[in-house]
């Protein structure tokens, strides 16, 4: 009897964006895991409802995002993670999939501090986490602002946006960067799903 096809992954983004530049960037995330092949959704955390509570439970992968205020993810972002406590005491997100973005205006602005409290904070869920995979770009006389992960983040996506800009100041580079970690958590997420399917099928 033939095998029925795998699936779709289910990815949800699960941000806060407290003047716009962040909801852009998770607009990306969304989309790149989409064009990956995965069902995909927005999850506002300064606004969740039951109903998303329930699509974070049940999703894949979760992708974190925040803008960086004062060298870590925002209040409200940190609102919600206090939120999963009992969550994680019941370890309904482990061995999810899991990465992160974070948006300041800065060029560096700290963001290293956000993608390590999101990294930790997937870690204690007992989740895994996924790194941004990329190469550092725009770090030689040849290499362009406009090269994928032009910031040279490792951990997540970095972005900056000018602290007076409207969305649409948002870089070009750092939607592609973010809507490249989508689509890298998508298919990661489907390789899992795959192998887990494969080691239920032979036992």
């Amino acid at each position: 009897m033939p095998e029925s096809p795998a699936p779709a992954p289910s990815v949800a983004i699960a941000f806060h964006s407290g003047h716009g530049h962040t909801a852009v960037l998770a607009e990306a995330a969304r989309r790149g895991a989409a064009v990956a092949g995965a069902n995909a959704i927005l999850v506002p955390v300064d606004t969740i409802t039951e109903r998303q509570w329930r699509q974070l439970d049940d999703a894949d992968a979760i992708v974190f995002g925040s803008p960086t205020h004062m060298g870590s993810a925002s209040a409200a972002f940190h609102t919600f993670a206090e939120a999963t406590s009992r969550r994680f005491a019941e370890g309904r997100w482990a061995d999810k999939l899991a990465a992160g973005f974070t948006n300041s205006a800065s060029k560096y602005g700290d963001k290293a501090g956000t993608l390590a409290f999101f990294a930790t904070f997937a870690a204690q869920h007992r989740m895994l986490w996924v790194s941004l995979g990329l190469a550092p770009g725009w770090n030689s006389t040849t290499a362009t602002e406009n090269d994928l992960n032009r910031l040279g983040f490792w951990g997540g996506a970095g972005a900056q946006t000018p602290v007076d800009g409207g969305i649409e100041t948002v870089h070009p580079s750092d939607i592609a960067t973010v809507e490249h970690l989508g689509g890298r958590v998508a298919r990661q997420a489907a390789l899992v799903a795959a192998g887990r399917r494969a080691v239920r099928l032979t036992s």
